[in-house]
């Protein structure tokens, strides 16, 4: 089997396409590295069923360069995230998110090729419910300054759902929540990734706001034991929440890391960052336990887990 995975070079790209690899595989993958690692790409390039095009989704010549290459299966990563990017490169969003997602479906619709899309909680924006189900509409700023993501993921889904009801497109949309694990960049500005990088560098954790804030954290390798069943057994058309229905405050996120990386450093709180707009983000995995789906790996075991595989590599 050929699967095709954007955003290879990426912190989920990397992990699903590793796991691919070791299922035995073949894997195309496909990074611009405008915010993936050429080390993570260097790592797969270790296995020799795995190939790589350094190229944007929205490239048009994407599709080309793919013509005489057999893909069963699509999983589209490739597009920038994090706070601070929402400023610097809102537009590549934009692109990856509209251009790009195009680009794949008429590529997935002419190989006749099953496709995941790698959504958002951000679709859900500063949601006014809790937990948040996958028919919730959301509250989100279409002119605001997270616009770029949260609008980004939600059209992305609407040509994914139009490609599906027109063209005969078989995919689903997975709504992944926080996630973390190994294969992150020193780039990464995401809560957990950020601590664990301080805390290397002999700093103290930095908690934006009052920590009381709450998320939901799901280990990589859930994530990806989801995709695959996504892939196998989810509804063409239908987006899944993926993430853990266990919240937690940024307060005790902090705490945990800080057992995880055997460290003394206690945190300092820094003025609330004026892009955090979002109080508390949970999702509804109801539809995804239905197919048979469920966390298997503790905030706990992930977090060493994480801390042990930046230990042996950086």
């Amino acid at each position: 089997m050929a699967i095709l995975v954007t955003g290879a070079a990426g912190f989920i790209g990397t992990n699903l396409s590793r796991a691919l690899l070791e299922q035995g595989k073949k894997v195309i993958g496909v990074d611009n590295l405008i915010t993936g690692t050429k080390q993570n790409i260097a790592f797969l390039q270790r296995f020799k069923s795995f190939s790589f095009l350094e190229m944007d989704i929205a490239d048009p010549l994407l599709g080309p360069k793919l013509t005489a290459t057999p893909i069963d299966e699509i999983y589209e990563l490739a597009c920038p995230t994090g706070v601070d990017n929402l400023t610097k490169i809102p537009l590549q969003m934009l692109s990856a998110s509209t251009i790009g997602v195009i680009n794949l479906c008429e590529i997935a619709v002419k190989k006749k090729a099953a496709l995941l899309f790698a959504s958002s909680s951000e679709v859900y924006g500063d949601p006014k419910i809790t937990p948040q189900t996958e028919d919730y509409t959301g509250n989100v700023a279409p002119l605001g300054s997270r616009s770029a993501y949260e609008e980004g993921k939600r059209c992305a889904e609407s040509i994914i759902a139009a490609y599906c009801r027109t063209r005969s497109l078989k995919a689903v949309i997975a709504r992944v929540f926080n996630v973390y694990g190994p294969f992150f960049s020193d780039r990464d500005t995401r809560v957990i990734f950020r601590f664990l990088r301080l805390m290397k560098q002999g700093k103290k954790p930095e908690i934006f706001g009052d920590g009381r804030q709450t998320r939901s954290f799901i280990y990589i390798d859930d994530l990806i034991e989801g995709f695959a069943l996504l892939m196998k057994k989810g509804q063409s058309g239908e987006a899944y929440n993926i993430g853990s229905d266990t919240s937690i405050s940024i307060n005790d996120l902090t705490q945990i890391t800080i057992r995880a990386a055997s460290s003394t450093l206690e945190p300092i709180h820094l003025p609330k960052h004026p892009l955090d707009l979002q109080n508390t983000r949970l999702p509804d995995l109801n539809k995804i336990k239905s197919l048979g789906w469920k966390n298997r790996i503790s905030l706990e075991v992930g977090l060493r887990e994480t801390v042990r595989w930046m230990s042996e590599s950086k």
